[in-house]
């Protein structure tokens, strides 16, 4: 990672750190080398992450982060965990699979947990390939982008089993947090077929 790159993932840390409240059971999707981990610091109870490039496993004082992808790896413990951040992840995902994942974040989620997602606009992606062309960032796999729109969120992790908390942009609009919290209406999620076989 280069510095900018840096520099953008530290303020969607401190968007999502705004949601998530103190001794906080978190799964992290797309947890890097657990910077989230760090940045929540003694506010953190236990954390999971997730992270396909990663090629071994990272284990801290109260987490652990597994390569792999969610909800392919997972943490053996649905309906107990406060929160699951997307930082910079959904405009990733395949549009086949963003629904698998809304439900498999259901499943993991206690009554009244959240998920913390970011998002960039459009716009971002030009600005990515202009600042890629020049080296000033890296590895932000754009080729991913699938066409994402923001808008297209709400519908993803919608009712029955999510409600909208919040809504808003940051940096001169260029992204979005979203913040979901799960209803008791899911407590009858069952998990994606590929969700079922867990590591521990």
């Amino acid at each position: 990672m280069k510095a900018l790159d840096r520099y953008l993932q530290r303020a969607r840390i401190a968007r999502a750190l705004r949601h998530l409240q103190p001794r906080v059971r978190v799964i992290d999707i797309g947890a890097h080398q657990g910077e989230l981990f760090t940045a929540l610091g003694a506010r953190l109870e236990q954390g999971f992450g997730i992270e396909p490039i990663n090629a071994t496993e990272i284990r801290g004082r109260n987490y652990v982060i597994r390569p792999g992808y969610f909800p392919d790896v997972a943490p053996d413990q649905p309906g107990s965990w406060d929160a699951i951040t997307l930082l910079a992840v959904l405009e990733h995902i395949s549009p086949d699979n963003q629904r698998t994942l809304a439900a498999a974040c259901a499943m993991f989620l206690k009554p009244g947990g959240r998920v913390v997602i970011t998002v960039p606009s459009p716009a971002v992606d030009h600005i990515l390939w202009c600042l890629q062309k020049l080296r000033l960032i890296a590895g932000m796999s754009l080729e991913e982008h699938y066409g994402f729109k923001p808008a297209d969120v709400p519908r993803i992790f919608d009712a029955p089993h999510f409600r909208l908390l919040r809504h808003s942009r940051f940096q001169f609009g260029l992204n979005h947090l979203f913040v979901f919290e799960r209803t008791s209406s899911a407590a009858g999620v069952t998990a994606p077929e590929s969700a079922v076989a867990r590591e521990t």
